[in-house]
């Protein structure tokens, strides 16, 4: 799976990140402090990789800023893009089950080497749910990438 990631710092859980994707076997494609050159502002970075994702040149994207919150939102503007910022396997279980996220969001300052493991365990493990009721919603946020809101 082609995956690309960013972070606005190049922290140990952002390089464990790299790592950990690598050895699961992923092509990552790294945006950000992670790669030499780059613009590391989490807004330009979080974006890049997003993009990616929207334009199908990446499968998912993973985006880390201090807090994780600066990174999913700029990843939630790029139409097409559902990320989520998760703290935990349940939520990245529950993120990719009922909100086929594509973009995983993560916090430098919280995820830890045995969280960021359980994290991407879960997400990876994760299918979209296929009840009529969860595909309704995920359907209409795709409608409100288009700027409609009705289905």
């Amino acid at each position: 799976m082609r995956i690309s990631v960013s972070s606005d710092m190049d922290e140990p859980v952002a390089r464990s990140l790299v790592a950990a994707l690598r050895e699961r076997g992923h092509d990552v494609r790294p945006h950000g402090a992670l790669r030499p050159g780059d613009d590391p502002q989490w807004a330009v970075c979080s974006e890049a990789a997003a993009r990616e994702v929207a334009d199908g040149t990446a499968d998912q994207a993973v985006v880390c800023c201090w807090t994780g919150t600066g990174a999913s939102i700029a990843a939630n503007k790029v139409p097409g893009v559902r990320a989520a910022l998760c703290t935990d396997a349940y939520t990245a279980d529950g993120a990719r089950r009922w909100n086929d996220a594509n973009v995983l969001a993560l916090s430098l300052r919280l995820t830890s080497q045995p969280l960021l493991t359980e994290i991407l365990d879960a997400w990876f493990a994760g299918e979209p749910s296929a009840d009529d009721e969860d595909r309704q919603n995920v359907d209409r946020v795709r409608l409100l990438d288009h700027g409609k809101t009705r289905m």
